[in-house]
């Protein structure tokens, strides 16, 4: 059977959680997966550090062009982290949106804020919650990347983030990584069905009314 190709645009897809919720590990096995998703890469004004390459894991900019790009409206969100500026330029997304391509996200409530008043249309956003917060505690821990006193602070900036959890369109909780990853497919692949998203939709339907 030949499958019916129909010209669908792509869609912004928003993962968002606490720190050690499980959101990276999420992102990886999609983006290992699934051919049609791809990474959006951030704009920011800190130094490369030694492993990272432009255009692959950021666009290193200076603070002026930041400026700019922001006065400009050329940046679908933007925000200030430990004093450096990141921000998601709106061209790469938009013409990979063009080509029926969807992006991956990895930002936070505040982020996903600015993409809702700037591409709303366009976003499909999920919320990942820990099981219990003695769990979120536990991998963090498990971790063994951060001292007991960035782990408490950690602790005490999720409840802050887990407060924003109505503000997304979808909420999964993560007590099983992989119930979790086929749960975030089975988002992908409903929302890839949605009338308003195939724009080829109208003149297939012609051609079938017309008896092609």
């Amino acid at each position: 059977m030949v499958e019916t190709h129909i010209k669908r645009r792509g869609f912004m897809l928003v993962l968002s959680s606490p720190s050690g919720a499980g959101k990276t590990t999420i992102s990886r096995r999609l983006l290992d997966s699934d051919d049609n998703l791809s990474l959006s890469i951030s704009a920011t004004t800190r130094p490369p550090r030694p492993s990272e390459d432009e255009g692959k894991d950021y666009f290193f900019v200076s603070q002026e062009r930041f400026a700019t790009m922001v006065a400009g409206g050329e940046l679908l969100e933007h925000a200030v982290v430990f004093g450096n500026n990141y921000g998601t330029p709106r061209a790469p997304v938009e013409q990979a949106l063009e080509r029926g391509r969807d992006v991956l996200f990895d930002i936070d409530w505040q982020g996903t804020q600015q993409l809702r008043e700037t591409a709303r249309e366009d976003l499909v956003s999920v919320f990942i919650l820990p099981p219990s917060t003695a769990e979120l505690e536990r991998r963090l821990h498990a971790r063994a990347q951060d001292s007991d006193e960035v782990v408490r602070g950690r602790m005490a900036k999720a409840a802050d983030e887990m407060s924003h959890w109505a503000e997304y369109d979808y909420i999964i909780i993560n007590d099983n990584l992989e119930s979790s990853v086929t749960q975030v497919e089975a988002i992908i692949t409903a929302e890839r069905l949605r009338r308003e998203r195939r724009v080829g939709l109208r003149a297939f339907v012609e051609t079938l009314r017309a008896g092609a």
